[in-house]
């Protein structure tokens, strides 16, 4: 019988766990800073190496690679093992592809469009060879694999820090790491600075790597503060930008942020068009083709857009910005995952290709030793030759007689029995001399280099410098300081058409486009006609006043069509049983003159006529025996007002006079008869200028008063003012001829 063993719940849940996420952790998604590899990708492509399908080799099924992989390194779902080879197969993907694919590999459109892979074939690239070349000679220790039939590296040999070339991304067990691509010169460049100057900050690396290089290229808006801030302290956050260009008055796209998908992007400016919230577009359309992967084109709908800040909205509200995570959380040369700011990372790095080439050489060493202790025992046998072959002739076991005769070892005698006796007869001591010169020169050299860390970090530089110049190739991605994008707010967003507003005398408002037709001939409810027409635009504000004194404001944009016969304004706002007297268009410095039929006013900002609330805003106490005249706008020309009672009395004050309120009764204008009639009031209240002409029209005729003549009709406020010629003083229009 088994012995048992006892734990509590909580310690075996505990143990659980904590074994998983370390497993997470180190042998699932975060890569090793040595090659920038997670182990799937690093079986994949050692996987292939084993199979001989280098850069130089012809393409192999994928399911061939996918099955060695699982079958003997990898035990997991092909599919995810697919998926990871296919990732590392996307130029749009990985800046530097380490799998040479053929066939569908997927798209920048959708990543994971590509073929399954029984109909792809692939091969490894001619950057993995940076991977691989010195796998073989001895620089990186080999574990079991998952059954202990095979052995697999722990790591493979980098010549580059692959983990900055190509990035990475994972989600861990409380941690995560994305990294974005570098470009190669750049990150050799830094480097070879650390090779030489150790202590070199931040600043003075990033002088050589001035931020990622993106595969899609675009442009990386980020400050070049907020760049230092991360690379100082491994995480944050930076922000890529499309490129776009201008041809033939259209916009065109060339450049999209990294992982962002021409599709997507060209969905969000359509979905936005159908919402009628890009009024300056009249069109879009992809011209990508093989030859260029990435062409959107806009078109403007006329050469008056202001094309940055439309840019500026799609790249608030689209995917032509992005925002990417960085995050320097990688497994350290001690196995334990941390953040590294970028210059540590690169010491570390440095620190793996040192321990990597001092391996490197200690095994050519060893080759070399192997190989002299081999030709000492051939130039022994050199010396000796009759007497050898005599020896293996005649003896039935040479191998300890040679031994004992010329004090060989049984390394040298196995190397001396391995060789033909054609061979053997033929052996020439000067070639042996030389070969034997040969190595021990280069054995010193490598010793050399083993003993002083200069030399060999000037073998580590030139191997560098080397590499640059085979592999390297140039930035894609500009860094540039753009500004903040910025989408449009609600109201930029309508177009800013010229329409006209229709109000009834019953209260029914509508809007109609342009500014040259005749509202008269409109249609008009039974018992309801034409009360006031406004020239408006369709970002405006219009206000309107009813007979109470009360101010309703609405967005012009919000009112119905007048291809109907509108609606009810009664139905916006919750109005009591005063009737509408007039409405405005409102301004933010324009100002108005509100005044009644009993001579009373002021003047007020056409801003305080804005209500924000359906019950509207009190701007005139109109007593009980008056009633609200329209509002009159005053020019910015505008000195004087006229105003003329049904009596036939016109008065011209100063406008400076009026008292400015934002609401209020206002002051006595002009004064009426001392025993008024019911009918005597004030009809007209009309602002002027000094050297405007009055028209007053009086039945079928029409005067003009000019200037020259106001002095008659001038005079304080609350005076009856000059009485008008005979035959106009029961006026029938005002209006106001300006010069």
């Amino acid at each position: 019988m088994s012995e048992l063993e006892e734990l509590l719940l909580h310690e075996y849940t505990e143990r659980a766990y904590l074994d998983y996420s370390m497993y997470v952790v180190n042998d699932r998604a975060l890569p090793f800073i040595g090659d920038g590899l997670k182990p799937v990708q690093r079986r994949i492509i050692y996987a292939m190496s084993q199979l001989g399908i280098t850069h130089q080799a012809k393409y192999t099924k994928s399911a061939r690679t996918v099955g060695d992989v699982i079958g003997k390194f990898h035990p997991h779902g092909e599919q995810a093992c697919y998926e990871s080879m296919v990732l590392m197969a996307q130029p749009f993907s990985f800046r530097y592809p380490l799998v040479d694919g053929q066939g569908n590999w997927g798209a920048q459109d959708d990543p994971k469009s590509f073929a399954a892979q029984r109909y792809t074939e692939s091969r490894l690239s001619r950057w993995a060879e940076l991977l691989l070349t010195e796998l073989g000679q001895g620089t990186v220790d080999f574990s079991p694999n998952f059954d202990a039939t095979l052995d697999e590296p722990d790591c493979l040999p980098a010549r580059l820090p692959f983990l900055l070339l190509n990035g990475s991304t994972g989600i861990a067990v409380g941690m995560a790491t994305d990294v974005l691509p570098h470009n190669l010169r750049e990150v050799v460049s830094a480097c070879i600075h650390l090779l030489t100057k150790p202590q070199a900050t931040t600043e003075e690396v990033m002088k050589f790597i001035p931020g990622p290089d993106l595969p899609t290229g675009g442009l990386l808006i980020s400050s070049k503060e907020e760049i230092a801030q991360v690379y100082e302290s491994g995480v944050g956050t930076l922000k890529g930008r499309a490129k776009y260009a201008r041809e033939n008055g259209e916009i065109v796209i060339t450049e999209l942020p990294y992982q962002a998908s021409p599709a997507k992007v060209l969905m969000q400016i359509a979905q936005q068009m159908q919402q009628k919230q890009l009024p300056w577009l009249a069109d879009l359309r992809d011209e990508g083709d093989h030859e260029n992967p990435t062409r959107l084109v806009l078109v403007p709908r006329s050469n008056r857009v202001d094309v940055p800040r439309l840019m500026s909205h799609l790249f608030a509200t689209t995917d032509l910005e992005r925002t990417y995570r960085f995050n320097l959380n990688v497994i350290g040369l001690d196995f334990r995952p941390r953040v590294f700011p970028l210059r540590k990372l690169l010491v570390e790095w440095l620190k793996f290709r040192r321990t990597t080439v001092r391996r490197r050489i200690s095994y050519r060493l060893e080759r070399i030793g192997a190989r002299l202790h081999i030709i000492d025992g051939l130039l022994t046998v050199h010396l000796n030759l009759d007497e050898v072959i005599k020896i293996i002739r005649d003896e039935e076991d040479a191998k300890p007689v040679l031994m004992k005769r010329f004090d060989l070892s049984e390394i040298q005698a196995n190397a001396i029995l391995d060789i033909r006796l054609r061979q053997l007869a033929r052996l020439e001591e000067t070639k042996l001399q030389a070969e034997k010169q040969e190595l021990e020169s280069e054995a010193a050299e490598l010793e050399s280099i083993l003993s002083s860390t200069r030399r060999l970090n000037t073998l580590i530089k030139k191997e560098l410098q080397q590499i640059a110049e085979e592999f390297g190739d140039d930035r894609r991605t500009e860094i540039v300081e753009g500004d903040e994008a910025r989408a449009f707010a609600k109201d930029e967003l309508v177009s800013n058409d010229p329409v006209t507003v229709v109000l009834s005398e019953k209260g029914w408002i509508r809007v109609a486009r342009g500014h040259d037709f005749d509202a008269t001939e409109m249609p008009y409810r039974t018992g309801d006609n034409l009360l006031m027409t406004l020239n408006a635009r369709t970002n405006d504000t219009c206000s309107f006043l009813d007979s109470d004194g009360q101010s309703y404001s609405t967005l012009v944009r919000d009112l119905p069509s007048a291809r109907g016969q509108g609606e009810p304004l009664s139905g916006r706002f919750n109005i009591k049983d005063g009737a509408f007297v007039a409405g405005m268009v409102l301004g933010q410095e324009d100002e108005v003159f509100l005044g009644t039929n009993r001579g009373h006013g002021f003047v007020t900002a056409r801003k305080n006529m804005v209500s924000t609330t359906k019950n509207g805003k009190a701007i005139f106490n109109v007593p009980s025996d008056a009633d609200l005249l329209p509002p009159r706008a005053i020019e910015q020309k505008d000195s004087l007002l006229a105003c003329i009672s049904s009596d036939g009395f016109m008065l011209i004050v100063d406008l400076a006079s009026i008292p400015r309120r934002a609401r209020g009764s206002g002051v006595r204008i002009q004064k009426l008869p001392p025993k008024p009639k019911e009918i005597d009031a004030i009809d007209f209240m009309v602002p002027l200028g000094a050297e405007d002409h009055i028209v007053i029209a009086a039945g079928q005729r029409i005067t003009r008063i000019k200037p020259q003549d106001f002095e008659r009709y001038q005079g304080e406020r609350a005076r009856r003012g000059g009485r008008l010629p005979r035959g106009f003083r029961v006026v029938r229009d005002v209006s106001i001829e300006r010069r």
